[in-house]
């Protein structure tokens, strides 16, 4: 049974200023102790879990793989104690850092036109925004909310739906000139199909085979793959090759002439679904993280123009 006089936060606040300054003396500035009051906190509390959480030299201070799990979930409690103390405090406005992950598409056509907005509205959190088709694990890298399409499989993560797009296969004319353009999904053997690198190695593309009402699902197989979905917008522009983006992605190409859509009639109705995922039950939602998830239910129009 745990004793009653340990004041937890306390030890988390010291261990992460610890790691944050990298030194002992550098901690006890910050919370106006002196270094033998921190480094023997520090080791006391090593003791009570029974794990090194710190490697120590005469000149620098290093986490253990323990020591960086610990600080990370430290660093989400005490954000949390805030968050419950200030939305407390009648009147409390939501702040701080707010930490978002998105994929290129979906931030540069919904998350970033509409983020001066929500600026506007609290002024008193600070964006930090990664746009990046690489996916990350929120709480190794410290992210609040990550926009992800497909399916879920983080069972610790809780999702809100934001909607889905509808995804379609294109060329450019460019390409079409040089090679044609397929007419039945089998015929997609012979054409260059970009990919992305960061998916797993069976991801396909579905058509419907006209003859037989069935799905067929058609593994990408190109020359290149790529990162992300701008970067891939730029290889089919340039006529490299067929590639498979949500609509709204690929809208403007289509109407100014730079790209064509391939099998059109093959389409079965491919669509991705995009939530907003954030760290889930039994740890409370800061007010930053709350409203930002209802500006985006709020904001953000999927499949519309």
């Amino acid at each position: 049974m745990a004793r009653q006089d340990i004041n937890r936060a306390f030890e988390m606040a010291v261990f992460v200023a610890v790691v944050e300054t990298g030194a002992f003396s550098a901690a006890a500035r910050r919370l106006a102790l002196t270094p033998s009051a921190v480094s023997k906190l520090v080791s006391r509390l090593e003791a009570r879990l029974g794990a090194r959480l710190l490697q120590r030299s005469t000149r620098q201070l290093h986490t253990t793989p323990e020591g960086d799990a610990f600080f990370v979930q430290c660093k989400r409690i005490l954000d949390d104690i805030d968050g419950a103390e200030r939305e407390a405090s009648q009147g409390a406005a939501p702040r701080g850092r707010l930490r978002i992950n998105c994929f290129v598409p979906f931030g540069v056509h919904h998350l970033l036109p509409i983020l001066p907005e929500f600026a506007q509205r609290y002024p008193d959190i600070v964006l930090d925004v990664v746009v990046s088709d690489a996916i990350v694990d929120l709480l190794e890298d410290r992210t609040d909310i990550a926009i992800r399409t497909g399916k879920l499989k983080e069972s610790n993560l809780v999702a809100r739906k934001l909607g889905e797009d509808a995804m379609i296969v294109v060329a450019a004319p460019a390409y079409v000139a040089r090679h044609g353009l397929p007419r039945t999904p089998q015929e997609l053997s012979q054409h260059n199909l970009l990919a992305f690198n960061f998916r797993c190695q069976n991801e396909t593309w579905p058509f419907l085979d006209k003859e037989s009402g069935a799905t067929l699902q058609v593994a990408p197989q190109g020359n290149a793959c790529v990162s992300d979905g701008e970067s891939m917008r730029q290889l089919v522009l340039a006529g490299m090759g067929l590639g498979r983006f949500s609509r709204q992605h690929v809208q403007r190409d289509i109407a100014q002439g730079h790209l064509v859509e391939v099998l059109q009639d093959c389409n079965p109705g491919d669509t991705e679904l995009v939530h907003a995922v954030f760290v889930g039950p039994g740890l409370q939602v800061p007010a930053r993280v709350r409203v930002m998830l209802d500006y985006l239910l709020e904001k953000v129009k999927l499949g519309q123009p």
